[in-house]
């Protein structure tokens, strides 16, 4: 198997640093008193975290700024898309679910692809966080980071905007659809 490319080359990173300020600046409701210059800052200081950031963008995620943790120092970036994102739909939920599966196999599962992103999943109360500041997946729906004891069981959890609120929902973990994608969250 080929070694990925996980390094971004100084023009790539400045179009998407372009890219990041322009939405960063765009919606300043996602992100109240944090400042453009100390994130930039940090980003150039993390060339790996751009380079997930630039996954993000190229599978549709639209990720912006939405939080600074103040216990960690760090910068929460999320895929703010309206709707899940386009490149990551079709997958079933982790690898054994993907296993699992006899035929119809899809091509990868959410687990795996956040895995090779480095990107995380949005577990159930940062999903509703994110709710808070958009209201996204209105046609489209996105894997959460399952607990255990539902995942032992052979399901899973996810979640889409729907009548005026937020729905969390559970599905077999093989399961895939065309509109049903996942978010990611980035730490920097």
């Amino acid at each position: 198997m080929k070694a990925r490319k996980m390094k971004l080359s100084a023009a790539e990173r400045g179009e998407l640093l372009k890219l990041l300020n322009v939405r960063f600046h765009k919606n300043p409701s996602r992100h109240k008193g944090v400042e453009w210059a100390k994130v930039e800052a940090r980003l150039k200081k993390e060339p790996d975290k751009l380079w997930s950031l630039n996954e993000m963008e190229k599978t549709g995620g639209e990720p912006d700024v939405i939080a600074f943790d103040k216990k960690t120092k760090e910068y929460i970036f999320c895929d703010c898309s309206s709707e899940t994102p386009k490149g990551r739909r079709s997958i079933c939920y982790d690898h054994e679910a993907l296993e699992s599966r006899k035929e119809h196999k899809p091509a990868n599962s959410a687990v795996q692809m956040a895995a090779d992103m480095g990107i995380e999943l949005l577990n159930e109360k940062q999903y509703h966080e994110l709710q808070q500041l958009a209201k996204v997946d209105n046609k489209t729906s996105s894997w959460l980071k399952t607990p255990a004891d539902i995942r032992k069981l052979g399901g899973a959890i996810f979640g889409d905007y729907r009548f005026g609120r937020v729905f969390i929902y559970h599905n077999g973990a093989e399961s895939y659809y065309a509109a049903r994608g996942f978010r990611g969250l980035l730490r920097v």
